[in-house]
């Protein structure tokens, strides 16, 4: 349950893409799969699962998210979503637990039910390009998957894959 529902009037006033993440509000079950390492060529996949959940705040023109192991070693993270009214785009923040810093963000949107977002940042003092993509086409079990390329986008890795699921479709 959203600590504050967005009033009406203000969601139907922000334009289209304002409303691209509405589809993950509430609760969810994500499915994770992980590489151990990154960028050394590693197919060795962690899996594990993890609640989340995500509500608007400033009246939808963002969003935050949480998730958080529930077994295991510990591990939280937290996305911060804003969408920037001059040019239309928005900007994903992350948050975890390896290391409490606020990511560079990625930036772009959705085309249709697809969503791609790209930015900067650096693995392990190694400079990275970063790309997340978004697939609502079944907007009741959305995927996320996060790339990262080493060499100016010649070639990517894809590091991580996350499958959404709501608490009530778990038998």
């Amino acid at each position: 349950m959203p600590l504050f529902d967005v009033p009406a009037s203000l969601s139907t006033t922000w334009p289209a893409g304002a409303r691209d993440f509405d589809f993950l509000q509430g609760e969810w079950l994500i499915s994770h799969r992980r590489l151990r390492e990154r960028l050394v060529g590693s197919t060795h996949w962690l899996e594990f699962e993890t609640p989340f959940v995500m509500q608007a705040i400033l009246g939808g023109l963002g969003n935050i998210d949480q998730c958080r192991t529930t077994e295991g070693a510990f591990y939280e993270g937290v996305s911060l979503r804003l969408f920037d009214l001059a040019t239309g785009t928005w900007h994903i923040y992350w948050i975890d637990s390896n290391g409490a810093r606020l990511c560079p963000p990625v930036v772009g949107g959705f085309k249709g039910s697809l969503g791609s977002f790209h930015g900067e940042d650096t693995h392990q003092g190694q400079p990275v390009l970063v790309t997340f993509q978004w697939n609502r086409e079944d907007a009741t079990r959305p995927v996320w998957q996060q790339a990262f390329s080493a060499d100016g986008g010649n070639s990517w890795e894809t590091n991580w894959v996350m499958h959404f699921r709501r608490p009530s479709d778990v038998p």
